[in-house]
């Protein structure tokens, strides 16, 4: 998808998922420690880069869409954080090497099967050795609840594709659950859930 697409989805003052962190990720906040340096991919509107901002970490959120950006930093200026943004098509961004304490991932299901491995393999080398991984999507059985997510099944993931994509990492928790999820417009009702934290080996 363009940005364009992206710079679409995002006009207008509403935020389209919510100014509030994503559950999944508010509860990893045991995790979290100030001064850890963190990626927030395809952070949108900047709900999730925002909070980590919060918790004392030093982010990095990117995103392809400048209007989503524009909107990210009016949030982080209301709530009084900063941290630095970067445009960036994640098919072709310069991911570095062995730089992040935690990376956040949550819901990048834009990327097709190719794109997500590329995505994945670059995601576990931007983390430091002992760097942690949040992931949330969707699974397959979203697609009948129609409260959100991509209607293309294979960008969806399971069990089974989340724990051999990550089978070189540590998995600390690997949950499929069902929820009532509510975050702005985009994502709102009955949800088909999958949340993965992995730690990269030293």
């Amino acid at each position: 998808m363009t940005s364009g697409f992206w710079d679409e989805r995002y006009q207008g003052e509403a935020y389209l998922f919510g100014e509030a962190p994503n559950a999944f990720l508010a509860r990893q906040s045991d995790r979290l420690r100030p001064g850890m340096t963190a990626l927030a991919v395809a952070d949108g509107e900047g709900r999730n880069g925002v909070w980590l901002a919060e918790q004392g970490l030093d982010v990095l959120s990117i995103d392809a869409s400048r209007v989503a950006q524009d909107k990210a930093r009016r949030l982080a200026a209301r709530r009084g954080v900063e941290l630095a943004f970067e445009i960036a098509d994640l098919s072709a961004w310069n991911w570095p090497a062995d730089r992040f304490d935690l990376v956040a991932a949550i819901f990048i299901q834009f990327a097709d099967p190719p794109l997500r491995a590329r995505l994945f393999d670059n995601m576990k080398t931007a983390l430091k050795p002992g760097g942690l991984l949040l992931l949330e999507g969707y699974r397959p059985e979203q697609i009948a609840y129609g409260t959100g997510g991509p209607r293309a099944e294979e960008n969806l993931y399971t069990e089974a594709l989340l724990a051999e994509a990550f089978s070189d990492f540590e998995i600390l928790s690997l949950q499929a659950y069902d929820a009532t999820i509510e975050e702005g417009a985009g994502h709102s009702g009955p949800s088909a859930l999958i949340d993965l934290v992995a730690r990269r080996p030293l």
